[in-house]
């Protein structure tokens, strides 16, 4: 029997997970529902799926084994908690919102409830990444250095502090989660940001944190919507005697041997989509970001965001 797949929201994301679920055997994408009508009928024509004008029209109109929720920042909320009443298995696309108490209110209740959840930080599924954890595992990380360096993306929402979050919650999320994943949790910091006048919206256009990891490594993470786009975006890690440069793309391994450079051997958003079916159907355990663990860095974020608009410390 097919796996029959609901999305709610029609954007870029929403595409590539289209893409992949398309691709996987026995899955449906069964609607697309979006407010923007043309954008709907767009991506649910590559799905050979029915397009909706609301998410309460997808819920009503299809019986579904599973919600993908691909909407702006600002829009989580309501959508989640239907599918929690609904028993849904809930795949969100990151960040799970604006703020903190949206994002531990909607936790407290799939906790409570049960639910399969997954969360979009598909960098979890880089093998690159699992090649640099196990490099790591003889050689501790010391020194961790992120950059989300790139221009502001071209979406009347991004660039508004009330509708992203700001850069630091709704991209160099995936940064702060990579530095979890390589040195664990992170025990304080400080940051600081600054925007320009003619920088986009309200949002910082520069922000930079400072961070203490349990383990002992310390990080700098960096950020700004004001660079060429795709400037610099990745992760390098010190080590000893071992460097990593980990992107979307490649990891770049400097040690005694010389310098070499990996390629991903995979599509990390596929990967994602793959085991979250598979988790649905209880053919497997393999969702990396579950919405309690999504949560740890989505607080991070937080905490870096406001640190940074305040010049003060990372309070977690």
């Amino acid at each position: 029997m097919s796996t029959r797949i609901g999305l709610v929201g029609a954007g870029f994301i929403a595409g590539r997970h289209v893409e992949s679920l398309t691709a996987l055997d026995g899955v449906t994408v069964a609607g697309v529902a979006d407010p923007q009508a043309d954008r709907a009928q767009r991506l649910a024509e590559r799905a050979g799926a029915r397009a909706y004008a609301t998410w309460e029209d997808l819920l009503g109109g299809e019986t579904l084994d599973a919600l993908y929720v691909c909407v702006p920042p600002h829009q989580h909320g309501a959508v989640e908690d239907a599918a929690v009443d609904a028993g849904l298995p809930l795949f969100v696309e990151k960040p799970l919102a604006t703020d903190l108490p949206t994002a531990e209110r909607l936790a407290t209740r799939i906790e409570a409830a049960g639910l399969l959840t997954a969360v979009g930080y598909h960098w979890r599924y880089l093998d690159t990444l699992e090649q640099a954890r196990a490099l790591l595992a003889d050689a501790p990380p010391r020194l961790l250095l992120g950059a989300w360096l790139d221009k502001a993306p071209n979406v009347p929402w991004w660039a508004r502090q009330d509708q992203s979050g700001g850069q630091t919650v709704e991209q160099a999320t995936h940064l702060l989660d990579v530095g979890r994943v390589l040195a664990g949790e992170v025990t304080g910091g400080f940051a600081t940001g600054g925007r320009s006048p003619d920088g986009p919206g309200d949002v910082l256009d520069v922000c930079t944190a400072s961070l203490r990891f349990a383990s002992g490594a310390v990080g700098t993470f960096s950020n700004s919507c004001v660079a060429p786009r795709g400037y610099r975006i990745g992760v390098q890690v010190v080590a000893p005697g071992l460097g990593l440069d980990l992107t979307e793309h490649d990891l770049r391994i400097t040690d005694a041997a010389g310098e070499r450079t990996v390629p991903r051997q995979r599509d990390p958003i596929a990967a994602e989509d793959a085991a979250f079916v598979a988790a649905v159907r209880g053919e497997g355990d393999d969702v990396r970001a579950p919405y309690a663990e999504a949560l740890r860095t989505h607080r991070l974020a937080v905490a870096v965001a406001r640190a940074a608009a305040d010049g003060g410390t990372v309070q977690l």
